[in-house]
């Protein structure tokens, strides 16, 4: 990667129309530069929003050669961009994150891999590629969660298993392709770290963020994270550290941890790019997990960023424009009576169609102190008729 700084005024490109995108998109607009997103759906929430929008599948040579052209440095907004697309953009345009440590995270055994090799705990599990491999996993694995080693996100490609009977019927559900079994641990909390680290090495940190799911898809994000000590933090952030300095990362990477109800911390997972759970800094903080990524790209300087309010983020997902379930008439979620709360951000997509499980948009909540935030978070779950957390 060529060492210049990119400044305002160039082009920078993203692969990937999806929401990240966009709001990566919009980040770079406000700085200045031009933009330009490669992705097949002609009204992908990103394409909308950015200067030139190239209507093409990532490995199509047409549109690659187009986005080369077009821009000076190019990003991705999801781990699943075939890692040969940034390998062919490398070799002509600086691209981060690199094609090398894509590849890591599209790959959980790899990526498991790549957290023993750093010296970062993470759960006990077993790659099962073959009858044999399943015949040999040993019992203490089980009860664990099955998991594809490719692709699966938001709880999808997975399964919970109880026994030898479950595993095998679920990895034959699943295809029979490769899966890594984990097992399953007793949970306290969820925590995520956003680590932006540029092509010198210098790095920076958001703060520490505590995560709910629901149904395998994160559901709310508050930050500072209420329950996790100093100490628990101290370490997450140090692995996110240790682990994009290991792989020579240069861009925006989230990594998730379990706290375990005996306080120990595991690594689950990592997302080489921006994650749901950062949504907040939009809001809450003075840099941006998106700003990150434009400076990351462009080798500007990595400030450190500083939480100015405390934030509470729920997401919004598809279900909510159909409260009484499928079939029903949709209808459009209260957005007057929830922008009447005192700090509330409301960020929607720009995607035509909601469906239950889609992420629609995300809404975020600023105060003076986190029980503050936390309050007012409430009472806006409760107008959208979601539960309280």
């Amino acid at each position: 990667m060529s060492g210049k700084t990119i400044l305002p005024g160039a082009t920078l490109g993203v692969m990937g129309g999806g929401q990240l995108g966009r709001m990566f998109v919009q980040a770079a607009q406000s700085l200045g530069y031009f933009t330009a997103v490669l992705d097949a759906d002609a009204t992908s929430p990103a394409g909308l929003v950015a200067h030139y929008h190239i209507a093409a599948d990532y490995l199509d040579e047409q549109g690659l050669a187009q986005l080369m052209q077009r821009c000076e440095a190019i990003t991705t907004e999801f781990e699943n961009v075939p890692a040969g697309a940034l390998v062919t953009l490398g070799a002509h345009r600086r691209v981060a994150p690199g094609a090398d440590a894509v590849a890591i995270c599209q790959n959980r055994a790899a990526e498991k891999a790549e957290f023993q090799r750093c010296g970062v705990p993470c759960a006990p599990h077993a790659l099962i590629n073959t009858p044999e491999r399943l015949a040999a996993v040993p019992d203490t694995l089980l009860p664990g969660i099955l998991k594809t080693v490719r692709l699966g996100y938001d709880g999808k490609g997975q399964a919970r298993v109880t026994d030898r009977a479950a595993l095998a019927a679920a990895w034959d559900q699943l295809g029979q392709v490769p899966c890594v079994l984990e097992q399953l641990l007793p949970l306290a909390l969820e925590l995520s770290v956003l680590v932006a680290r540029g092509a010198s090495g210098a790095a920076v940190l958001l703060p520490v963020q505590q995560n709910l799911h629901r149904d395998g898809i994160l559901a709310v994000t508050q930050v500072p994270a209420p329950d996790a000590t100093p100490a628990q933090q101290q370490a997450a952030s140090e692995a996110a550290l240790a682990l994009a300095s290991a792989m020579d990362y240069v861009g925006v990477l989230c990594v998730e941890f379990f706290v375990l109800a005996d306080g120990r911390l595991v690594a689950n997972e990592m997302a080489p790019r921006p994650h749901n759970s950062g949504h907040w800094s939009i809001d809450g903080s003075d840099v941006s997990q998106f700003e990150l990524q434009v400076r990351t790209l462009t080798g500007l300087p990595l400030t450190t960023p500083r939480q100015h309010s405390a934030a509470v983020m729920l997401n919004l997902l598809g279900d909510l424009w159909w409260p009484q379930g499928a079939g029903s008439a949709e209808q459009t979620p209260p957005w007057a009576e929830l922008l009447a709360l005192p700090g509330v951000h409301l960020h929607l997509y720009g995607k035509a169609n909601a469906r239950p499980g889609r992420k629609m948009g995300h809404l975020t909540v600023t105060a003076a102190d986190p029980a503050q935030a936390r309050s007012v978070a409430l009472q806006a779950a409760a107008l959208l008729g979601l539960p309280a957390f």
